[in-house]
């Protein structure tokens, strides 16, 4: 077969592959035309979810009537004025989306600049209408719908309305995040969504959009080194989702998706959460142009640094320097052993007891003045180990139990029992995690997980995506003993937990299992990937540290492990209980 030029209207059609994916593509575009327009204000309505049409209007500069067509011209541009491509500015500049979604839909533009006439043209999958005058205020209204309506086999690729409207949802968040500047409001299926003002605060517009409860509970990040800076917010270490989807970053006001990001911040956080939690956080950075490449993806969504070590090492520091400012105080010594974590103390007076005093020297951290700064914060401390009186039934030897006979609590979070062969320490949160779990898979192995009504159901908010999975599983989590209905847009109804949660925390409950129910998707159930959420409940219905047990309550948890399965491991990795052998214990007082 010779050679042959391929027809314009196969070229943008071609080209529609690569950009327009689905209605959340063809939304990204317009938005990105509008604030490149110089907008003050940007309203968006969507019908099913962008599958039943979407309009974006503006009131930015607009265009001429000989313009209009123009911009439906393939590398037809206004915001390259030269061929410097690397010092592009503006979110778009390649000329190919509105002519790639005009070939694949009916797309209708009308715009008026100011001191002039509106004109409206319509290009109906390809084909190019006579411009018409127009009423309209200033800016620019573009509207599309029957996307891919000529092109079946692009169309049955599409997902449900719901999945194309959560798409569409998390475009416009990222760019309403990255112009706070910009006033939004958005419309779905004639309800309105959100509406934002221009001129707010960087704070106040990434709390509005992520989560309200972050803007009591966020730090300030501000860095600025060698030319590149780098601003933003981010979670204290206390507050934390399960997926990382709550992490944001932009690039020179680009918002990008960079694997750079990911490994950044848990590279920030490693010291203050657990691997398998997640801060929430947005972070732009502003970098020299000739250090970025925009012109790497398609659709503009990832970019490429001269120096990535760089960047990252400008993220890491950025997040350290905040959370240090705000106070945070933790001490984490991944390589030590077990055994030098225990040091000598010298002895205290009785009569003093809520002194504390810092090592000697001769200590295992060494030197003394590594504590001298935070003696003071000792002052009137009071030791919250505790231990009971042997409760009046008899008690079994520690031989008889391989984990031994409790004796006490220390810092409210671990069990100390003393065994046979030596002194056993056990992590009460992380024990009794596992057991819940074990405990839901043997009651969904006989039937279903019982449930227990709440004396008040509880109305948990989240945005309206996150609703829609928990609504579409409520059947299958009613199995699992969680009993929900939707409440309005943007809310859930909790009637019941499992009994085996007790009295959890269950607006956290539902919103983990939201971040879950992302991550699994629409084609996976519950039952096939039960470990995930059954996990995800038995952390929230398990003991909490800081809780103060009875000894009557350690020894039942500790005869529980004993016959419980992968007790010795908590539903994240961690170990639930070490022990220290007697000869260790006698190696620490130099007896052997």
């Amino acid at each position: 077969m010779s050679i042959r030029r391929l027809p314009e209207s196969l070229v943008n059609r071609i080209a529609a592959g690569e950009v327009v994916e689905r209605p959340a593509s063809a939304l990204k575009e317009l938005l990105e035309n509008a604030l490149d327009a110089q907008a003050r204000s940007v309203a968006i309505s969507l019908q099913q979810g962008g599958l039943g049409g979407l309009s974006v209007t503006d009131d930015g500069h607009g265009m001429s009537r000989d313009d209009l067509p123009l911009a439906l011209e393939r590398h037809a541009t206004s915001k390259l004025p030269d061929e410097a491509i690397e010092a592009v500015r503006t979110l778009g500049f390649r000329g190919e989306a509105l002519p790639s979604i005009g070939s694949v839909s009916r797309l209708s533009i009308a715009s008026r600049q100011r001191d002039a006439d509106g004109w409206r043209l319509v290009c109906d999958n390809g084909v190019l209408a006579t411009a018409a005058p127009c009423a309209m205020a200033p800016g620019t209204r573009v509207e599309m719908d029957g996307l891919f309506e000529r092109v079946p086999a692009r169309r049955k690729f599409l997902r449900s309305a719901r999945s194309e409207y959560a798409a569409c949802l998390d475009i416009v968040r990222r760019l309403a995040m990255a112009r706070n500047d910009v006033a939004f409001v958005l419309e779905h299926d004639g309800r309105r969504v959100f509406s934002l003002p221009g001129g707010q605060t960087r704070e106040d517009r990434v709390a509005q959009l992520i989560d309200r409860e972050l803007a009591d509970n966020h730090v300030i990040v501000s860095l600025e080194r060698e030319a590149v800076t780098i601003s933003g917010v981010a979670s204290l270490p206390t507050y934390h989702r399960g997926s990382a989807d709550h992490q944001y970053l932009f690039v020179n006001g680009r918002p990008v998706r960079d694997r750079l990001l990911v490994g950044a911040v848990r590279g920030a956080y490693a010291d203050f959460i657990a691997r398998d939690r997640h801060p929430v956080l947005a972070l732009f950075l502003n970098v020299p142009m000739p250090d970025v490449d925009v012109n790497v993806h398609p659709a503009k969504t990832e970019v490429r640094f001269r120096d990535p070590a760089f960047m990252r090492g400008m993220i890491v520091s950025g997040l350290r320097r905040a959370l240090d400012d705000a106070g945070m105080r933790v001490a984490n010594r991944p390589e030590a052993s077990a055994a030098d974590l225990w040091q000598r103390e010298e002895a205290q007076a009785a009569e003093a007891p809520t002194t504390w005093r810092a090592p000697s020297s001769g200590g295992a951290y060494g030197a003394a003045p590594l504590f001298a700064d935070r003696q003071a914060r000792f002052t009137g401390f009071t030791p919250s180990g505790r231990a009971e009186a042997p409760v009046a039934q008899p008690q079994a030897e520690h031989r008889e139990f391989p984990l031994g006979v409790a004796r006490g609590q220390v810092a409210r979070t671990y069990i100390v029992a003393e065994a046979e062969d030596g002194l056993v320490l056990v992590d009460q949160h992380a024990a009794h995690e596992r057991l819940v779990l074990e405990r839901m898979r043997r009651a969904l192995a006989d039937g279903a997980v019982a449930r227990q009504a709440l004396l008040l159901p509880e109305v948990v908010e989240l945005d309206e995506p996150a609703c829609d999975r928990i609504e579409a599983r409520a059947a299958e989590l009613a199995e699992l003993g969680l009993e929900v209905e939707r409440f309005g847009p943007a809310a859930i109804l909790v009637r019941a937990a499992p009994a085996l949660l007790g009295t959890s925390d269950v607006p956290g409950l539902v919103r983990d299992l939201a971040d879950d129910l992302a991550a699994l998707g629409d084609a996976a159930s519950l039952k096939a990937r039960l470990d995930l959420v059954a996990a995800t409940m038995a952390c929230h219905g398990s003991v909490r540290a800081g809780r103060v047990l009875s000894v009557a309550e350690m020894n039942a948890l500790l005869r529980e492990m004993e016959v419980t399965p992968h007790s010795g491991q908590c539903n994240h990795g961690r170990p639930t209980w070490i022990k220290l052998a007697h000869g260790d214990i006698e190696k620490l007082f130099g007896r052997h």
